[in-house]
């Protein structure tokens, strides 16, 4: 007898949260507070958030981390299920695509979903650069540089982030100084309306001083002025554009979310937050990491058909403004867009590696039920290495305007 078939099933983004994000290090909001703890407590808040879904109808939680040790080691999807009281019945696994680990977690289990493999499942990220720097423990092969198989700069993202200002010698230090500076007054703007307030879950922390409670992000800096921007030093080359104040920082948090098929959402009373279109990963120059998102984006759009241009909101990871707004120029984009990143992005509220992809898209998300003018989203990000990750979505309360 033939195996039966199976047919390809809408996947949709029903519900993500986050941690509040800390500042890496001894002073940092998380520095006595375990990585996996974290993920536990994106978890709990997911079904918390979502009572009508049995736990025991997920049928996968996959975690990314970039540095898979100590915390963050030990298949921390599956361990991190077990400390969030799933039941032992639900399996879980972890993945690495270093800064796209959170929405490699979402596309790969996606893809399950899909082919009809999985009907409810978790996918997040988390790092806690605080306790696992980037690059702890690694042993890149010496052929990497013996063999000029990548230029050295491509191991140190803030000489990549410099390598990408000389190919865009139009991108100037003025320009992503002035995006850095709107990228915190967007965010602040967003945290006073309450909006990013809705996709935290406050997490207890404890240090020498005791208890205290994590209830908003700690790397924003409110009032930022280009004056107080050009006084920073540029670290990675002798009178350079990248600083402290238009990249992001060192971060501790975690992401998850949860993703169906779209029967079954419908099946167990879900909400639909976004159904996903299509996603692609590309590899670029790892001297100039920060292009990536430009040629996974033409891939997708050339997938989909759809065009830049039927795009209505992006969220798109800042790991650097020059990554940014080398995107924006390539599409002729302007820099002050408002499609683009409204609640402001990463330089603001942080950048914990792996956990990004899944703050993108809950932002965009949330950002789908205020805009029901807008069809399609798309979350991309730059990644370490030499890559980039694009997803599409279409917002499920889309009405027709124009």
């Amino acid at each position: 007898m033939a195996p039966s078939t199976t047919t390809q099933r809408n996947v949709v983004f029903v519900d993500g949260i986050r941690t509040p994000f800390g500042k890496a290090g001894p002073k940092g909001i998380y520095a006595e507070t375990r990585a996996d703890d974290l993920v536990v407590k994106t978890i709990r808040e997911l079904l918390r958030r979502n009572p009508q879904l049995d736990p025991a109808r997920i049928d996968e939680v996959a975690i990314a981390a970039t540095t898979q040790t100590g915390d963050q080691g030990l298949t921390i999807g599956r361990t991190s299920a077990i400390l969030a009281g799933l039941p032992e019945t639900v399996p879980g696994f972890a993945i690495d695509r270093m800064c796209a680990g959170a929405m490699t977690s979402v596309t790969t289990i996606a893809s399950g979903i899909g082919f009809g493999q999985y009907d409810v499942v978790i996918a997040g990220g988390v790092e806690h650069m605080g306790r696992h720097p980037m690059g702890e423990g690694a042993d890149p092969n010496p052929r990497f540089l013996a063999d000029r198989l990548v230029d050295p700069s491509a191991l140190v993202m803030g000489n990549t982030a410099e390598n990408l200002h000389d190919r865009f010698p139009t991108i100037t230090k003025d320009r992503t100084d002035a995006y850095a500076v709107a990228s915190q007054n967007k965010y602040e703007a967003a945290r006073k309306a309450g909006f990013i307030a809705d996709t935290l879950v406050p997490v207890a922390t404890r240090s020498a001083a005791g208890w205290g409670l994590a209830t908003e992000d700690e790397p924003p800096r409110p009032g930022t002025t280009l004056e107080d921007l050009a006084k920073l030093k540029t670290p990675f080359r002798p009178a350079g554009r990248i600083t402290a104040g238009n990249a992001a920082g060192l971060n501790d948090g975690a992401t998850a979310a949860l993703l169906a098929g779209e029967d079954t959402a419908l099946e167990l009373g879900l909400p639909i937050g976004m159904r996903m279109v299509g996603f692609a990963f590309q590899g670029v120059d790892p001297a100039v990491m920060g292009i990536g998102p430009v040629p996974a984006t033409e891939k997708l759009l050339g997938r989909t058909g759809l065009k830049i241009e039927d795009i209505g909101l992006f969220e798109i990871n800042e790991a650097f403004a020059v990554q940014v707004l080398a995107f924006l120029e390539h599409y002729g984009i302007a820099d002050d867009d408002p499609r683009v990143n409204q609640w402001g992005g990463a330089i603001a509220c942080g950048h914990p590696l792996a956990s990004s992809g899944v703050r993108l898209m809950t932002q965009l998300s949330r950002q789908f039920a205020q805009r029901p003018d807008v069809r399609y989203g798309l979350t991309t990000m730059c990644i370490g290495l030499g890559m980039g990750g694009t997803v599409i979505w279409e917002n499920p309360n889309f009405d027709g305007a124009k």
